[in-house]
């Protein structure tokens, strides 16, 4: 999408007050990376739903001595891009994540928002599969029975502003603008947006790659899916590894809930 100057008004259904910046926001399915997309481990999701979320946290972190040279490396590289961290606390173990603030400013700063008003405490992550995805963010997951888990969002009109001081107002859905600039792929350890497949469907739900899923990325053309990354995992990828080995029931659902008890932006 090209860049824009400084306006108000409407975009795809939401009001927005922007100065010029580039729309970076990516999606995926409400289901997760499963129904509305395509590819080798989608075709086995018969009724996912990732909704979307995002983030690139991106925040200056102590580089310590005793942590591999890998950690204190991406470390390093967060607080040289001045980016914010998030950092999730579940029921399993807690894992670190830096948000891709400069280069998905929307879907940063709408993960931001939810984190910070609580919005995420207390879900579960409703779906999982081993060696493909954690999926996390639906409000309707509180309930770890729920069959909606999957399907819910934000509430329709709120709004939220970025770190650029740009307010953005969720559409009636409760979605965000896709943003299609970055070209990151949905490598392991990357948060990754869901949606329901169409564009503009973001809302609060993301999922976390366990290994690299190409066929996901926006811009790879060889299937439909178009789920934008906006950050990374840390620190912590043993917990996220934890989370997707854990044992799963009828509809990738954890046996026993992965609750995630609060996240912190830092």
């Amino acid at each position: 999408m090209p860049r824009v100057g400084s306006l108000s008004g409407t975009f795809r259904g939401w009001r927005t007050t922007l100065k010029p910046l580039f729309y970076l926001f990516c999606i995926s399915s409400v289901a997760g990376p499963e129904g509305a997309c395509v590819g080798r481990h989608l075709r086995e999701m018969k009724s996912a739903t990732l909704l979307f979320t995002f983030a690139r946290s991106g925040h200056a972190l102590r580089m310590g001595m005793g942590m591999p040279a890998a950690t204190r490396m991406t470390r390093a590289m967060a607080t040289m891009s001045g980016n914010p961290t998030a950092k999730f606390t579940t029921s399993l173990g807690e894992f670190s994540a830096e948000l891709y603030q400069d280069k998905m400013p929307i879907t940063v700063a709408n993960f931001v928002d939810l984190a910070k008003t609580g919005y995420y405490d207390g879900m579960t992550f409703h779906r999982v599969i081993p060696n493909f995805m954690n999926q996390f963010g639906c409000p309707y997951s509180k309930d770890p029975k729920s069959s909606r888990a999957g399907t819910g969002g934000p509430e329709g009109g709120t709004s939220f502003t970025t770190a650029a001081g740009d307010s953005i107002t969720r559409n009636g859905g409760g979605n965000i603008p896709d943003e299609f600039e970055a070209e990151i792929s949905n490598e392991p350890g990357t948060l990754s947006m869901a949606n329901t497949g169409q564009p503009n469907t973001g809302g609060s739900q993301f999922f976390i790659n366990t290994v690299h899923n190409s066929f996901l990325d926006w811009f790879d053309k060889s299937t439909p899916s178009k789920h934008p990354v906006f950050g990374k995992v840390t620190e912590g990828m043993d917990i996220v590894t934890k989370i997707n080995t854990t044992p799963t029931g009828p509809g990738d659902k954890p046996k026993t809930p992965v609750v995630m008890e609060k996240i912190e932006i830092v």
